[in-house]
């Protein structure tokens, strides 16, 4: 499978989006950033909201552990955070059994 990432040199900000990130559920650029380098994380296609350009969602948490649901895009290399919030009940479920089956996973190696 192809790693969406592989030709990402790093994020783009929108100013807009940034400001409304932090004024609508205070999370700043680095929580979002820090998903990306937090294993594990969960990336899935975001068909609803693809119909301009193709977006997916994150499930991931911070350095300090906080469980992020983020909403990018890919433009010229670079991931594009168009919005970002704390995960919901059923997300954290979701996210939950992922790191339950990461932890095990790392065990055997």
């Amino acid at each position: 499978m192809k790693n969406i990432f592989d030709k990402c040199e790093g994020f783009q900000w929108d100013e807009g989006n940034s400001q409304k990130n932090w004024e609508k559920h205070k999370v700043i650029r680095m929580e979002c950033e820090q998903v990306f380098f937090n294993k594990p994380y969960i990336i899935s296609d975001d068909k609803k909201h693809s119909d301009k350009e193709k977006r997916w969602f994150a499930l991931g948490r911070t350095d300090s552990g906080r469980t992020l649901f983020l909403v990018f895009t890919i433009r010229n290399n670079l991931v594009r955070i168009i919005s970002a919030r704390n995960m919901n009940k059923k997300e954290r479920e979701i996210y939950n059994e992922e790191i339950k089956k990461y932890t095990k996973l790392q065990e055997r190696i």
